[in-house]
């Protein structure tokens, strides 16, 4: 089985399919009354534009529906092929959100659809020197019941049995791009979370980190598109593990919290930071049963004066080791909480220092554990010791469960 269908074995596709009345039609020529000697331009130079039919927020209830639909499905899922791939675990939490979206713009359809001859006669009203030209444009009830519309499906994708290699090749491509899309969508989340709860602020309290909370719970359900994430979940989780109970968040706790908030608001920096941890987690080479225990100690001495020498250098591509989710059923609890925030655009501001200080962090734990083993070894220098690299299933376990106060 190809990487691409492991990846699709896992995921669903939810296409959600919203059609809202326009309420708008073509401006004619005849709808202008034009000064003496003025004219148009010429239709190859310039559109006429449109007119509305009738007050346009009588139809905002039915786009901030839309919106708030394709964000359910981006707080767990990623775009793809005009939908969006979410998880299998997480996919009946979002059709329940969906359901729920259908019954409410039912609702709201039903009620525009009665007072559609009134917002038509208001908006008249409003414009009386228009209100011909208005008049004349006017649909029928019927037809905007068929244009005020919301539905969704849900479907599995696999690759057919029998395919071009040019047509798979496609296929992977786009597949292969889903985790650049997540690195990206995270970076908008988090760079409005500080932008608006974290720059500038001396203190914060808990409910200003529930962005931080959502991103891993995003990660953590598609982590199996990138080796790269677990580690990133990893480093949230320790950080969510440091917030206290009770009180206002400030000081140190604040600075960390903005630097790894900082340093997902950068794609790039983000990815760095997972393979970096990856590399720092890769094992050291298990010295052979006949080799001479002198030997072993010298050879494992110089591994340990190589890495205190230059603790910056990261591979430049990690080595073979399977990087596990960090929880194979993540917990969506509380997934859908301040669903209805307003959306801002992502402006890309991050410093370099938010990296630094996170993986400063990490090698400063390493050193202080290749400090432990060596005392560990010495005392045991006669029985090779097999290393493997990441957490037990314990720790892992530990990621997965925590009972975070969001």
């Amino acid at each position: 089985m190809t990487h691409t269908q492991l990846i699709l074995d896992q995921v669903v596709l939810i296409k959600v399919d919203a059609t809202i009345y326009g309420a708008r039609k073509k401006l004619n020529k005849e709808d202008l009354v034009l000064a003496d000697g003025s004219k148009l331009p010429p239709e190859d130079l310039a559109s006429l534009g449109s007119k509305r039919l009738l007050d346009p927020d009588r139809l905002s209830v039915f786009n901030r529906l839309k919106k708030e639909a394709e964000r359910i499905c981006l707080r767990v899922g990623t775009r793809f092929l005009g939908g969006f791939i979410v998880p299998v675990a997480a996919a009946a939490l979002v059709t329940a959100e969906l359901d729920r979206i259908a019954g409410d713009f039912a609702q709201a359809r039903a009620e525009f659809l009665d007072g559609y001859d009134a917002a038509v006669q208001d908006w008249m009203v409003k414009h009386p020197e228009f209100a011909g030209i208005i008049e004349k444009a006017i649909d029928s009830v019927a037809l905007v019941a068929t244009r005020l519309t919301f539905d969704y499906l849900v479907v599995s994708v696999a690759l057919p049995e029998q395919l071009p290699k040019q047509e798979v090749e496609r296929l992977e491509s786009k597949i292969g791009s889903l985790s650049e899309q997540i690195f990206h969508e995270i970076a908008v989340d988090a760079n409005l979370l500080v932008e608006q709860s974290l720059l500038g602020k001396e203190q914060v309290t808990r409910n200003a980190l529930r962005p931080i909370k959502r991103i891993r719970d995003k990660l953590d359900g598609l982590s199996f598109l990138d080796h790269r994430v677990a580690p990133v979940v990893a480093t949230i989780d320790d950080l969510l593990g440091k917030i206290p109970n009770r009180g206002s968040i400030e000081g140190s706790l604040l600075q960390e919290i903005l630097a790894t908030a900082m340093l997902l608001a950068d794609p790039d920096k983000t990815r760095r930071h997972g393979e970096g941890l990856l590399a720092a987690q890769a094992p050291e080479l298990t010295p052979d049963a006949d080799t001479d225990v002198d030997i072993d100690i010298d050879i494992d001495d110089e591994i340990v004066d190589e890495a205190e020498a230059e603790p910056s250098v990261l591979l430049a591509s990690p080595p073979p080791v399977i990087a596990d989710t960090v929880a194979n059923d993540p917990d969506f609890t509380d997934l859908f909480d301040g669903i209805f925030d307003d959306d801002l655009e992502v402006e890309s501001a991050s410093d370099d220092w938010a990296l630094e200080v996170l993986l400063d962090k990490h090698q400063s734990e390493r050193e202080t554990g290749h400090e432990a083993d060596q005392t560990h070894d010495s005392d045991h220098a006669a029985e090779p010791v097999t290393v493997t690299a990441g957490g037990g299933d314990e720790e892992s376990e530990d990621y997965s469960d925590q009972d975070y106060w969001f």
